[in-house]
C-alpha cells in the first residue's frame, strides 16, 4: 500500500496513496448511468457510463490536479500521473471498476507454497516498438523498484521479497521471507506495470520524462509532451486485449487547475471530459446540455491529521471533541451538494465490498460505533480533560482548493463553540507537497486537511502506513501493538475470511484512538461531453485503462 496522498489541488513527486475513510456501503449499479449522454441530468451512482459506439479522431481531457512530474509507472502515485499512465503501461494484474481484480499481463498467479508466488505471463504481448514482452522485462520492472534511486511509490510492496526470478520466457517466480498476500494486490497499479528492460536501461533516470519517454504495452502510447501545456497519447497500432480496442485515436491532456476556467472549458466543448469535478464546477454543469455529470463510488476521503506528536490533535481526546462538534450532514449537504458519505472509519467500502470476504468486512464495519452526532456539552467535557491547554490550532490547506477551504471553515465555526480557535493557513501547492516529506516544513502547523485515497483493492493496505510506528507518515507517533499485529496477520493470511477478521480486529482498535478526524468520503464526479461516453465512473479509473473504453455516442 502507499503512503499518504497529497492534499487536494496540490501535486508532488509520486508518492504512495493515502488511505481514506468511508461510511455506509456504497451501492453500485451494475449497468450504465440512468441519465442519457447530453441530457444535462446528473446521473445516479454508477460503475460505467453508457457504452460507446462510435470511433473518434480526438478527445481533449483535463487533469485538474495539474501537470505530472513523471510518467514513470514505478513513481506514479497521484491523480494526474495515474490518470495518464493507466492507459499507457499495463500492469501484471488488472483492476476493475468495482475494485475487484483479475488477469492482466499475467494470466495466472499461483502460490506454490506460502512464500513462493509464480506468475504466468501472456505470450502474445508486444511493446509499442514491436518487441515481445518476456519474463526478463517483468523482472527488470519489479527489481528496479528495490533501488532507492528509482524512488518507487510502492516500495513497501517489496518489504518481504527475497528474490524475483525469470523461470523461462513467460514465467516469473517471486520468493518471500514470510507470506505476503498484499504483494499480489500491488500488482494492479504502477508497481506491477511492465516496461521494456532494454529501454529502461537506456533511458536510466530520464525514464518517464518528456526527454526519456516510455516503452510499455498499453492501449495507448506516449506522444508529444509539451511541458506546461499538454500531454498527447495516441492509439497503439496493435493491442493484445482483443476485447478492449480503443475507439479514440488521440487524447490530449490539459492541465487546468482553476475551477472557473475548467467550468468554462467543459461548457464550451474546449475540453471534452474530466474526473475529479469539484462542487462548484458540478453545480454549473449539472443542468447543462453540453454533456452529462456522472457520479460513481470513490475510494477517497477527506480527513484532518496532526503534523506531529506535539500537536493538540495528537491527543485522541481533542480528536473526539472535534468529531462531536462537526455537523456532517450539514457539511455534506452544503459543501458537497450531497455527493459524499459520512465517515465511520477511514477505509472506504468500495475497497472491500466485492472482496470474497465482503460479508466479514461488512460485519466488522457494522459493529463500529456510528459517526458521532453533534454534542457540544460532551465535547467540552472531553476537551477539559485534554492536557496542554492549547486552544489555537493552525491547519494547512492548499491555496485555491475551495472545497477543502469551505470544509475547514465549517469546522472552524463549529470548533469555536467549544473554545477552540482553528486558524486556517493557505499554502502554495509546492509548500504543501513539501511538508509531506520534510518535517521542518511542518513547524508552526498543527494539522493538515488531506484528500486521500486507497489505491489497492485491500482495506488494510493504507492503514498500515498510518499506524506503523516506523512509517514516515505516522506523524503523531501513534503506536498500538494490537493494531500492528492484527494488520500483519491480515497481510500474511492466505484465507480471505481470516484476513478480513484480522483487519476487523485492528479496525475496532484504531477507530477509537487513531488521531485523525474523518470528515467526508466524496463520491467520484466525472463530466463527459455529449459526444463521448463509455468511461468507467468509479475511482478505479486511476489504475485501469479507462480511455480504452471511451468513444463516440454515435
Amino acid at each position: 500500500m502507499h503512503a499518504p496522498r497529497r492534499p487536494a489541488a496540490t501535486r508532488r513527486p509520486a508518492a504512495p496513496a493515502v488511505a481514506a475513510a468511508a461510511a455506509a456501503l456504497l451501492v453500485l449499479s451494475a449497468c450504465g448511468s440512468s441519465a442519457a449522454p447530453g441530457s444535462g441530468k446528473p446521473a445516479e451512482l454508477t460503475e460505467f457510463t453508457p457504452a460507446a459506439t462510435g470511433q473518434l479522431d480526438r478527445v481533449t481531457w483535463n487533469l485538474p490536479t495539474g501537470e505530472p512530474l513523471s510518467l514513470d509507472p514505478a513513481r506514479v502515485g497521484d491523480y494526474s500521473p495515474s490518470t495518464v499512465v493507466s492507459n499507457l503501461c499495463d500492469p501484471l494484474l488488472r483492476l476493475h471498476a468495482d475494485y475487484t481484480y483479475g488477469p492482466g499481463l499475467a494470466t495466472a498467479w499461483t502460490w506454490t507454497d506460502p512464500t513462493t508466488l509464480v506468475l504466468d505471463l501472456r505470450e502474445d504481448v508486444k511493446f509499442w516498438d514491436g518487441n515481445p514482452m518476456t519474463s526478463a522485462d517483468a523482472v527488470a520492472s519489479l527489481e528496479r523498484q528495490q533501488d532507492p534511486a528509482t524512488r518507487s511509490a510502492n516500495a513497501d510492496a517489496l518489504r518481504n521479497v527475497t528474490a524475483i526470478e525469470a523461470d523461462g520466457p513467460h514465467r516469473v517466480t517471486v520468493r518471500f521471507k514470510q507470506p505476503d498476500q498484499l504483494f499480489v494486490k500491488a500488482l494492479t497499479n504502477g508497481f506491477g506495470a511492465v516496461s521494456e528492460a532494454s529501454y529502461l536501461a537506456k533511458a536510466g533516470a530520464d525514464y518517464g520524462t518528456p526527454g526519456g519517454g516510455l516503452m510499455c504495452t498499453g492501449p495507448y502510447r506516449l506522444g508529444e509532451w509539451r511541458a506546461g501545456e499538454s500531454i498527447g497519447i495516441t492509439r497503439a497500432g496493435t493491442y493484445w486485449d482483443t476485447a478492449l480496442q480503443p475507439k479514440v485515436k488521440e487524447l490530449t491532456f490539459r492541465f487546468i487547475t482553476d475551477g472557473s476556467t475548467l467550468t468554462g472549458a467543459l461548457l464550451s466543448g474546449e475540453v471534452d471530459g474530466s474526473y475529479e469535478i469539484n462542487t462548484a464546477t458540478a453545480r454549473a454543469l449539472a443542468h447543462s446540455s453540453a454533456g452529462t455529470l456522472y457520479r460513481g463510488a470513490s475510494a477517497q476521503t477527506v480527513f484532518l491529521t496532526p503534523t506531529g506528536p506535539d500537536s493538540p490533535l495528537a491527543d485522541p481526546r481533542t480528536i473526539r471533541a472535534l468529531q462531536l462538534v462537526l455537523d456532517r450532514d450539514a457539511l455534506i449537504r452544503n459543501v458537497y451538494d450531497g455527493a459524499a458519505r459520512k465517515l465511520k472509519t477511514f477505509v472506504p467500502a468500495l475497497v472491500w465490498q466485492h472482496d470474497p470476504a465482503a460479508a466479514t468486512y461488512t460485519a466488522g464495519y457494522d459493529a463500529l460505533p456510528p459517526a458521532p452526532a453533534v454534542d457540544l456539552d460532551r465535547a467540552r467535557e472531553i476537551l477539559a480533560g485534554a492536557p496542554g491547554g492549547r486552544t489555537d490550532i493552525t491547519v494547512a490547506v492548499a491555496a485555491g482548493d475551495q472545497q477543502s477551504l469551505q470544509t475547514l471553515t465549517f469546522l472552524q465555526d463549529a470548533a469555536r463553540k467549544i473554545g477552540l480557535n482553528v486558524r486556517i493557513k493557505q499554502l502554495q501547492p509546492a509548500e504543501l507537497s513539501g511538508l509531506f516529506y520534510d518535517p521542518a516544513l511542518r513547524r508552526g502547523l498543527d494539522a493538515v486537511i488531506v484528500l486521500g485515497y486507497v489505491e489497492l483493492p485491500d482495506p488494510s493496505s493504507y492503514v498500515q502506513q498510518m499506524t506503523d510506528p516506523g512509517s514516515p507518515f505516522n506523524w503523531a507517533g501513534y503506536r498500538d501493538d494490537t493494531v500492528t499485529a492484527a494488520l500483519g496477520e491480515a497481510r500474511a493470511a492466505t484465507d480471505p475470511a481470516r484476513a478480513a477478521d484480522a483487519f476487523n480486529r485492528a479496525q475496532a482498535a484504531f477507530v477509537e484512538d487513531l488521531p485523525i478526524v474523518p470528515i467526508a468520503a466524496p463520491d467520484e464526479r466525472m463530466f463527459l461531453n455529449r459526444r463521448i461516453s463509455g468511461a468507467p465512473a468509479t475511482f478505479a479509473y486511476v489504475n485501469m485503462p479507462w480511455a480504452a473504453y471511451l468513444g463516440g455516442t454515435r
